[in-house]
């Protein structure tokens, strides 16, 4: 692709890969102008996002290091923690469910898996695809979906959770990017769902969009048992854009009381003002 912006018509929108004029080899995903993704082909490991590094570093504490896991993605976009863990995590089985088939197409044109991982694309609805997966395959589930810019309604409740945990295996963990700003009651939404399914939860962000002062991604972790959180705390405030970890009585506090969602009561997350991207 050398230093070619290539730009199609896919399912979900206009998907755009725009080289990273810093790091030779690295392009970013933009769909309809909103990035989703940045892979380094050159370097699998390298994550740009930090919602995407957040999520690594679970990915680096689910296990020992070189450990295989089996991880299942909901939501694909460039395919970057596939990669990720195929480069970190050699033999690790991996699902990826991407409802936009437009966009694997392309991705796998442009930004080819490496044939050695064990990565298996089906191009279908991310709550269908879920319900295929074998009861506990799952040592991660990878909530990261996004209909343009918000995450559909069906991917929020408590229902849907009860999939997620149908599909892990006991000593699994829920990971979900997550999509919010002022006055920030999606992402408490969302955290009183999680609690609602999960014993143990944490909740790392950049601290600005913690105070609701401004639109960003939250990653939240959910288990039914004890989280790595000092270690993740000190990783997420070592990161190039420093973040912030809440759990414990600190989360339940930050939830103000919301109440889980439900198939019937749930809706998209909210859309992001323009500014964001720009």
């Amino acid at each position: 692709m050398a230093d070619e912006v290539r730009v199609a018509p896919v399912d979900g929108g206009t998907a755009e890969l725009a080289p990273d004029r810093e790091r030779p080899g690295a392009f970013t995903l933009l769909i309809d102008g909103a990035p989703q993704s940045h892979v380094d082909l050159a370097d699998p490991t390298h994550l740009d996002f930090a919602y995407q590094r957040r999520i690594g570093h679970l990915l680096d504490l689910a296990a020992p290091a070189r450990q295989p896991l089996n991880v299942l993605h909901l939501g694909g976009g460039a395919f970057t923690l596939a990669r990720y863990t195929a480069a970190t995590r050699p033999r690790s089985a991996q699902q990826v469910v991407e409802i936009d088939a437009g966009l694997v197409a392309f991705v796998r044109e442009h930004l080819p898996l490496d044939p050695q991982a064990r990565v298996r694309v089906r191009a279908v609805d991310a709550r269908a695809g879920l319900a295929k997966v074998p009861d506990g395959w799952a040592d991660v589930v990878i909530a990261d979906v996004f209909s343009g810019a918000r995450t559909p309604a069906h991917l929020t409740s408590t229902e849907f959770l009860d999939d997620v945990r149908r599909a892990l295996a006991p000593t699994g963990w829920y990971v979900a990017n997550l999509a919010d700003g002022p006055p920030l009651a999606h992402l408490r939404g969302q955290i009183a769902t999680a609690a609602a399914r999960f014993e143990r939860l944490a909740l790392a962000a950049d601290p600005v969009v913690l105070r609701g002062k401004r639109f960003g991604n939250a990653v939240l972790v959910a288990a039914d048992h004890e989280l790595p959180v000092p270690e993740f705390t000190r990783r997420v405030a070592s990161d190039p854009h420093p973040g912030r970890v809440l759990h414990g009585r600190e989360l339940v506090d930050f939830t103000g009381g919301a109440v889980p969602v439900a198939d019937a009561t749930a809706v998209a997350s909210p859309v992001p003002p323009p500014s964001v991207f720009r």
